[in-house]
């Protein structure tokens, strides 16, 4: 009965060609093979996000009049909601976290080389989505925080010259936050960013199994010594080490360290003092801050900086097109200058805005953990390739 299964199966869904692919697939060991992980934990918030998103939905109600009640209730009656809700928050943020040091440990190790130019595309449209994510669904609690953190970002982006009153139109549903702009946002964080994020994660999972991992030009020798790991088990295995690790992180997060629901939203109350977006947004309205009043040709000083970052965000996605030596050489300086002076400019921006050192050492605790899972992963230095 199990051979006729299995029989039937890889007639129809070709399952041999899959666990032949997996049986001869290999990840490449070196000494900066720990980045190859933080993908597969990016991913695994991500899951985290989608199954417990699917639990809250089913008590959400996006409207003004019960949004904030709907998650009170969850919060305080529904059996573990406000576990639920907490794992979904911290989660979320983890998330960004993730993605944001696997972009930059992908930049600085040239990973966007020939053949993998697609594979660095999608992956940035990825990490624009998850920005995505967060800022569509930080205004679903409805509360004070989170009404005029909204109302700030919409208004940045209606300083962009032409588009900017459209934009702000199209992102909140009309001139003001209103139940509308709820729903609307509502709509983008369950429907529209997730049916978006599926199509690209799958391109981007598929370029990257085709593609095969990109080892750093400065370790192309070392990994022509050592011999590659088998993807599966023995590198599955890890990375399943790493998501349960994680998990136990994430629910040690949520449950010593609630996320709170605060006040329910009133357009007509006055807007918290030092109000700010979330943390990954940080920089960018700090930098805004700096900016004076006025304008010059009849467009705001407040849209020059808006226009600058949306420019760095297209040379991120073209980088792999305008770095030319790197797809010769796999090294190029000035690119890699550039990466740390924006680098550099994001956490002081960081620190900056909240008054405060945490940015930066969140920046040396990465790197120290970094440096601590890539010793206990290191495999072994076996001279050879078999």
């Amino acid at each position: 009965m199990r051979q006729k299964l299995t029989a039937w199966l890889d007639d129809r869904i070709g399952w041999s060609s899959l666990t032949e692919f997996l049986s001869h697939k290999t990840v490449p060991m070196h000494r900066y093979n720990v980045f190859y992980y933080l993908g597969g934990m990016t991913l695994f918030f991500f899951v985290v996000q989608v199954s417990t998103g699917v639990l809250l939905m089913l008590y959400y109600r996006p409207s003004a009049e019960e949004a904030f009640e709907s998650i009170e209730f969850l919060m305080t009656t529904v059996p573990f909601g406000w576990l639920v809700r907490s794992i979904h928050a911290w989660s979320a943020n983890l998330m960004v976290f993730f993605a944001i040091i696997h972009m930059v440990s992908v930049y600085f190790m040239k990973s966007y080389r020939p053949p993998r130019e697609l594979t660095w595309v999608t992956g940035v449209v990825l990490l624009f989505l998850i920005l995505g994510f967060g800022f569509s669904g930080y205004l679903l609690p409805w509360n004070q925080l989170s009404f005029f953190a909204t109302a700030v970002g919409t208004d940045i982006a209606g300083a962009v010259p032409v588009l900017g009153t459209w934009t702000l139109r199209f992102l909140r549903g009309g001139d003001r936050i209103t139940g509308g702009t709820l729903s609307r946002f509502y709509g983008w964080h369950v429907a529209i960013l997730p049916a978006i994020t599926t199509v690209i994660l799958f391109i981007h999972l598929l370029l990257v199994q085709v593609k095969g991992m990109s080892v750093p030009a400065v370790a192309e020798a070392e990994a022509e010594r050592r011999p590659p790991m088998k993807f599966f088990p023995h590198f599955a295995l890890r990375d399943l080490s790493g998501w349960i690790f994680a998990l136990g992180v994430l629910a040690a997060l949520a449950a010593l360290l609630p996320w709170e629901l605060g006040e329910k939203a009133d357009p007509f109350a006055p807007a918290y003092a030092n109000i700010r977006p979330e943390w990954y947004f940080v920089f960018m309205f700090q930098t805004l801050k700096l900016v004076p009043g006025g304008e010059i040709l009849g467009v705001e000083y407040e849209a020059i900086p808006i226009l600058l970052f949306s420019l760095a965000g297209l040379l991120l996605l073209l980088v792999p097109f305008l770095d030319r030596r790197a797809a010769r050489d796999g090294r190029s300086p000035g690119w890699t200058i550039a990466g740390l002076v924006a680098l550099a400019f994001v956490v002081v921006m960081s620190c900056w805005g909240y008054a405060t050192l945490i940015p930066l050492y969140i920046v040396f605790l990465t790197a120290l953990l970094l440096s601590i899972f890539a010793f206990i992963t290191r495999g072994p230095r076996t001279a050879g390739r078999r």
